[in-house]
Order: C-alpha cells, then sequence, then structure tokens
C-alpha cells in the first residue's frame, strides 16, 4: 500500500469540518432575509396595516388611516412589486379590510369604538358614505362561504354574521378562535390576537391572524395561520406557525406581522405585511413582501426563493418631489385630523393652505411619508397678511420639531415645548429646509435656496415613535399654516441623502 502522510488526511479533515460547519450556520436563519432578495419591500415608510386584493390582473391595496384626512389611500399594481396610487376613499380609521365582492369593492374598518364599511362599484369611486356595522373589535376580515353567507372576523377571535348585502350585522360578535401559543419564553408586547384576512384555497378556509403585539420590542409581533374546512369554524392552526416573524433584534425587520395572503396571475402565492427597519421606528412600518408555497399536507409557509412576476425591475415609491402645478393636491399629501376641500388646494402653480392657530401644535398640517432614514426636505414658502409659513417633522400635536415664518419673525421648535424666535432679516418669502440624517436633525432657513441660516443644529428625534408617545403613527414631514389668511408653498422637494 502507498504510504499516505497521516498530517495530509488531518489537512483534508480539518477542511471538510469547515465546509461543513459554513453549510450549516451560513444559511439563512428561519425568518431572516433569503439571498433571493427577499422579503422585499414594496412601499417604505409608514404604510402600516397593509391589506390586499387581486381583481384579475389588477392588484389593490390600502393601509390604516389613523388620524390623517381624506382618508384610506388605495394603491395600484400589475405586478405586485411596482405601486402608483390611484385614489382617497372617505373615512379614517385603522388596520383595514379592502375586499372585491358580487362585483363590489369593500373597505371595512374600526374606529371610534366601533366598525365600518363603505363601498363602490369602481375602485376608484364614487365611494358610499361609511356605514356604522354598531359592532366592537378591531381589525376586520371579510369571508363568504359557499352559500353565499357572509361573516366577518375580528380581534381576540371573535366573528359576527353579515347581512347578504354586507352593510349591517345579524346577531353578537361571539368566539370562535382561541389563536396560537407561542413558546413562553418569546419576547413580545402582548398577546394581542387580531387582524384576522381570510382566503379559500383547495377546500379550506385560511385565517392568518397577528400575534404578539404590533411594536415594542423588536421579536414582538408575528403573523400566524389556522384552516377549517368552514369560514365558521373550528380552526385547526398550522404546523408551521408563525409563518412571519422577527426571531432577533439583529434582524434587518422589526416587528414582522398583520399579513394578507394573496395568489398572482401565474399561480404563485405571496405574502404581504408590515415591519419596522431596524433601529428606525420614526419611519413607522414599511409593507413587505414575500413569496409563499403550499405543503404536500395542505398548508403554506415562508420559502427561500421565487422569481418576480414582472422581468422589470420593480418602481419602489418614494415621497415625490411636488411643484404644485395643475389645480388639484396630490393624493399623497393628508391633514392632520382633517382637511376639507377650501382648507388646502392648488391654483396658479402654487399650494394654498388656510391658516389657523399660533404654532405648529395647534396650526393647519398638511403631511406626507418619508421613506428614508437620511433626506433633505425643502420648501419655498410665503406667509402672507398676518399668516404663518412652516415646514415641520410632525408625529402629532404633542410631538414635532419645525420652522414658521412670519413677517417679522422667524420661529422654531427644537421639541413641542422649547419654541425660539429670531427676527425676519429674509422679508415674507424664503425657502424652509429640514435634514433629517438617521434622527439627528437641522432646521435651516434661506433667502435665495443657496445661502443657508443654520437655526438648530443636531435635534434628536428618535424617540418621536410609538413605543415611546404610542398611537401608532411615524415622523411626517408637514407644512404648516399658522395665524390668519392662507400661507403658500411651492417646490416642495425631497431628496434621499446617500451613506
Amino acid at each position: 500500500m502507498k504510504y499516505i502522510n497521516p498530517h495530509f488526511i488531518l489537512l483534508i479533515m480539518k477542511k471538510l469540518a469547515i465546509v461543513f460547519l459554513l453549510s450549516v450556520f451560513m444559511l439563512p436563519a428561519r425568518g431572516s432575509d433569503s439571498v433571493s432578495g427577499f422579503p422585499r419591500v414594496i412601499l417604505p415608510g409608514d404604510f402600516a396595516d397593509p391589506t390586499i386584493v387581486r381583481d384579475g390582473a389588477d392588484y389593490y391595496m390600502t393601509h390604516s388611516a389613523f388620524s390623517y384626512a381624506p382618508g384610506f389611500l388605495v394603491w395600484h399594481s400589475r405586478d405586485l412589486l411596482s405601486w402608483e396610487p390611484v385614489c382617497r376613499v372617505p373615512g379614517s380609521g385603522y388596520a383595514p379590510d379592502l375586499i372585491k365582492y358580487d362585483g363590489k369593492f369593500y373597505i371595512y374598518y374600526p374606529a371610534h369604538g366601533t366598525n365600518y364599511v363603505t363601498w363602490a362599484t369602481d375602485i376608484k369611486g364614487p365611494w358610499s358614505k361609511p356605514i356604522d356595522l354598531k359592532v366592537g373589535g378591531i381589525d376586520p376580515g371579510h369571508v363568504v362561504d359557499s352559500l353565499g353567507n357572509r361573516y366577518l372576523h375580528l380581534s381576540g377571535g371573535t366573528m359576527v354574521e353579515l347581512s347578504r348585502d354586507g352593510l349591517s350585522t345579524i346577531g353578537k360578535r361571539h368566539k370562535v378562535y382561541e389563536g396560537w401559543q407561542y413558546p413562553e419564553d418569546w419576547e413580545v408586547e402582548c398577546f394581542c390576537l387580531e387582524s384576522p384576512k381570510l382566503t379559500f384555497h383547495n377546500g379550506y378556509f385560511y385565517m392568518t391572524s397577528a400575534e404578539g403585539g404590533t411594536a415594542g420590542p423588536a421579536t414582538s409581533h408575528m403573523a400566524v395561520s389556522a384552516r377549517s374546512r368552514s369560514a365558521v369554524g373550528p380552526w385547526e392552526n398550522s404546523p408551521y406557525n408563525p409563518v412571519v416573524h422577527t426571531y432577533s433584534a439583529s434582524d434587518p425587520w422589526w416587528s414582522k406581522g398583520h399579513a394578507t395572503i394573496i395568489d398572482d396571475v401565474n399561480g404563485n402565492w405571496w405574502i404581504v405585511y408590515h415591519a419596522y427597519q431596524k433601529g428606525l421606528h420614526t419611519l413607522g412600518r414599511s409593507t413587505l413582501i414575500e413569496p409563499i408555497e403550499w405543503t404536500a399536507d395542505g398548508w403554506f409557509r415562508t420559502k427561500p426563493s421565487a422569481k418576480p412576476i414582472s422581468r422589470n425591475p420593480p418602481v419602489v415609491f418614494s415621497t415625490p418631489s411636488d411643484t404644485f402645478d395643475g389645480n388639484t393636491l396630490g393624493l399623497l399629501w393628508s391633514g392632520w385630523r382633517r382637511l376639507g376641500s377650501s382648507d388646502a388646494f392648488v391654483s396658479g402653480g402654487k399650494l394654498s393652505l388656510q391658516s389657523k392657530g399660533s404654532g405648529i401644535a395647534d396650526g393647519r398640517v398638511l403631511v406626507t411619508t418619508p421613506t428614508d432614514a437620511r433626506y433633505d426636505v425643502r420648501v419655498d414658502a410665503l406667509a402672507d397678511g398676518e399668516s404663518g409659513a412652516g415646514l415641520t417633522l410632525f408625529y402629532n400635536e404633542k410631538a414635532f420639531i419645525g420652522i414658521v415664518a412670519t413677517a417679522d419673525s422667524i420661529a422654531y421648535w427644537t421639541s413641542s415645548d422649547v419654541r425660539h424666535a429670531v427676527p425676519n432679516g429674509f422679508g415674507r418669502a424664503m425657502t424652509l429646509r429640514i435634514v433629517n440624517d438617521s434622527n439627528r436633525c437641522s432646521l435651516q432657513a434661506s433667502p435665495d435656496g443657496k445661502s443657508w441660516r443654520v437655526l438648530a443644529d443636531g435635534i434628536d428625534v428618535s424617540a418621536m415613535n410609538h413605543n415611546e408617545l404610542r398611537g401608532f403613527l411615524a415622523l411626517r414631514v408637514g407644512l404648516v399654516a399658522t395665524g390668519q389668511g392662507a400661507a403658500r408653498f411651492d417646490n416642495f422637494s425631497y431628496a434621499k441623502m446617500g451613506r
């Protein structure tokens, strides 16, 4: 026998051991991002509680409207990756369910301690006035059985029957599902069984629910699945639960949950849900998507790879600049609390915002959604008469920073209760600017948009998020009008900053 050097054998064994360890520990962990690029962000920024429906080859999606008006913003896509806004639906609430049944679109949503429904034959409207269903609970999920009976599943595993037209309830809400019990040592916010979304597939009704709480620790939220032969139960929990979950604070997306499953025109299946970008609760919850697969025993689970529907690269939505051309306010703007048709309007290439209040807290605030950790936002502002024109980063009336210019002064807030003021040496017209560098902000003003006066720098806004303030909101970019009359704005510019 030919002699083999034992050191050579030992070297080979070491290399094999290294290869084995790499194959084990370098694979994507359960619940982590896969090498295929999923989960993929389809709407970055504050687009929480997604609900999605397919109508032939068209996909429509909406999200929580919370305290913003004029209501739910509906998005359209042909490939599930590229989205554009198409309309606003009257009614402000949270965790809606957008469905289509028997030729009509419906949005069911909770607000003011009850649940409402609004409907339309065309997704772009006109939509009906919201109808009070006079039933409690949150996060409604609509389902129809084979006999045409309609039901609304709600938080806490409860359910109520609907009338055949879906516009009123029958009987009382009652318990039909206990949820899935996650391990006791998991770090969550609460059990919080909510967000039931119903899908019928291959003889089963599948209910995808949220548990664990929508915020709190990074590992709080999750999406779980249960199925039944009947739309009313009994429900059997999936052996693959949780279907979606953040397992570690080192994951790039935190508090993943509140999911809906949907099939595409090619027969592939997907799960759409929301999550916080790691360490950036101020941005709110983005909308994500990833592929799922059906197992031989009739359950679904996420899978490590899939091809997008479209071969073209997705056009990911980002907050656009706005020159206020045309004669209508862009769909991506919304008012804080309320927004009447006379409160904000576009005319002559400028935005007019009706004034009220004495500062940002009680002024007229018009907001849009930032999509990046680092951005530079500017606007040309004109304070007419007794009005003040301003730019703000706004969570709510008790949490904001910003600038308001009047004919006499430039006031600026480094927090909601710290106001400063300097004489206005620029005149009634000026450019206002806020630079947000990963929650460290600078407030600036300029007479010409070229030379800048730094009013305040290094302002920390990281605490302006739901975990600190509650409300499920995000830090949005806003225009402000104070005093009397109207403030005017032009050349709103939002630019993402590089690393």
